[in-house]
């Protein structure tokens, strides 16, 4: 719910890097609103999402149907969801629908992006999945890899993986990222990445997200992500207003920094009339209760 409720949070002001314009516009954004700057989402309403929330609902729902996941079943419903429609479509969704055109597989269909937006998706696999770490690795990681078959987001969903494993066993969260950072390969980039990240946790979140960059990019999206989760541990709502103020890619960051502070402060965190003015809120909480 908490990742939910970040990327309709971000929808207003995704990818406007301008943050001295969302503040003069807004105030301090602490409500869901329409995208009246966000020129990407124009079609796109109050309580909607953006073109990640819809993917991510759309897997939320191939996982409740097939009760756990299953890439044929996914990749189906991800590419009927592009059939006819009317929100943005990025670079890594145009190339991956080209290539299942093409009779690529789902495992064969990927494109080379290095947006963190393709591994913020996983979210929901950790409702069915997280009894068992070696399988949610590997489904983190197989839907991420069918629209973002990189090695650095492949590695981006691995570790944000075992984060929320290890929040969900009880560490705290600035805890759980560096420990799930040491269990990465010797060299690992998303190691240094958290890395930067945690090193920031004492700096204002605009001044650290701008330093390390507010684009697509994990290289620039990750550390910002991991700064929010550590400045802010006991504070969701904090984090994910001070994400959009940030500006940029506010929808993968807040959704993977909603994954981990909504596991470790629990749903009475999101505020109530950010879920209830989801457009989606009672298909997601249907999907959810039935599990």
């Amino acid at each position: 719910m908490a990742a939910f409720a970040a990327d309709a949070m971000a929808l207003g002001v995704h990818w406007v890097y301008d943050a001295a314009r969302i503040k003069e516009r807004y105030g301090r954004l602490d409500h869901l609103t329409a995208p009246e700057i966000a020129l990407f989402h124009k079609t796109r309403q109050k309580g909607d999402f953006t073109h990640y929330g819809d993917q991510m609902l759309v897997l939320l729902e191939s996982l409740g149907q097939c009760n756990g996941f299953k890439l044929e079943d996914f990749a189906a419903r991800w590419q009927a969801l592009f059939d006819h429609y009317d929100g943005y479509l990025d670079k890594a969704t145009k190339t991956t629908l080209s290539n299942f055109q093409a009779g690529r597989s789902p495992e064969a269909a990927g494109s080379d992006s290095t947006d963190l937006g393709g591994a913020a998706r996983m979210v929901p696999i950790a409702l069915f999945h997280a009894n068992d770490a070696d399988t949610f690795i590997d489904c983190a990681r197989q839907q991420t890899a069918m629209t973002h078959n990189h090695p650095l987001v492949l590695e981006t969903a691995h570790f944000f993986a075992l984060a929320a494993l290890k929040t969900a066993n009880g560490a705290d969260p600035a805890t759980a990222l560096r420990s799930a950072a040491d269990q990465l390969s010797s060299g690992s980039a998303v190691s240094d990445l958290v890395d930067k990240g945690l090193a920031s946790e004492d700096k204002q979140t605009s001044q650290a997200i701008s330093g390390f960059g507010q684009a697509c990019d994990t290289t620039e999206a990750l550390p910002g992500t991991i700064h929010l989760i550590a400045r802010y541990p006991e504070d969701l709502e904090t984090a994910l207003i001070e994400n959009i103020m940030a500006g940029g890619d506010s929808s993968a960051r807040g959704i993977l920094c909603g994954f981990i502070l909504g596991i470790h402060n629990g749903l009475d965190a999101v505020p109530r009339n950010w879920l209830e003015e989801m457009t989606a809120f009672n298909r997601i909480k249907t999907l959810t209760d039935n599990i």
